[in-house]
């Protein structure tokens, strides 16, 4: 989610040759900057980043029985590969499947998407919802930590921020929220002061 700081394609060989990295401030050269590694030192901080980025949308698919037809999902991300969309992420609900891409991606083909996803695999109802931003939370030590994703609903509701869609991987070390374009800086600014300061 950071690539607008360093590309991944880059970090992927030295990370595999365990060569750490150190990002400095471009104005503040002799600050310590911050390392990136494969192993570091004990740190008690639960939350250690902070990434996102801005201008994503999502189609809502809904029909009722979905679970139990076997390869809705894959025909549904068919579709979308059909059109070389690239899918962010891929939230799912009761009956509802929920896919999330960059909007530039779907911008000339969004009818088009859901025309197929309504005609070709019976959906009662697609929506699509543009202007949303995606923000990673992300810690080595989030994993079994009792009471961090309370906490991080608390902070933004308790400033009326609304929280779109949220994904946490199986590994417990990130939580992706879905929240409104003008909401991005905001949200990223209240769980850096509330959370790792």
């Amino acid at each position: 989610m950071g690539a607008n700081v360093l590309h991944e394609e880059t970090i992927f060989p030295v990370q595999n040759l365990n060569i750490p990295i150190n990002i400095k401030n471009t104005n503040s050269p002799s600050d310590p900057g911050t390392l990136i590694l494969n192993e570091c030192s004990v740190n008690d901080q639960a939350i250690t980043g902070i990434a996102g980025k801005k201008n994503f949308v999502s189609f809502s698919i809904f029909k009722n029985h979905m679970s139990n037809e076997i390869g809705y999902a894959r025909k549904v991300l068919g579709i979308f590969e059909r059109y070389h969309v690239s899918i962010e992420h891929i939230p799912t609900g009761i009956d509802t499947i929920s896919v999330v891409c960059a909007e530039e991606a779907v911008a000339k083909y969004q009818y088009e998407i859901i025309s197929d996803i309504k005609n070709e695999l019976g959906a009662d109802d697609v929506s699509i919802e543009g202007g949303m931003s995606l923000i990673a939370v992300v810690g080595r030590n989030m994993k079994g930590h009792a009471g961090l994703s309370g906490n991080l609903f608390t902070v933004l509701g308790n400033e009326k921020i609304n929280v779109r869609m949220i994904a946490q991987g199986s590994d417990e070390i990130n939580i992706i929220l879905g929240v409104d374009n003008k909401d991005y800086d905001k949200t990223i600014r209240l769980i850096y002061d509330n959370l790792i300061k």
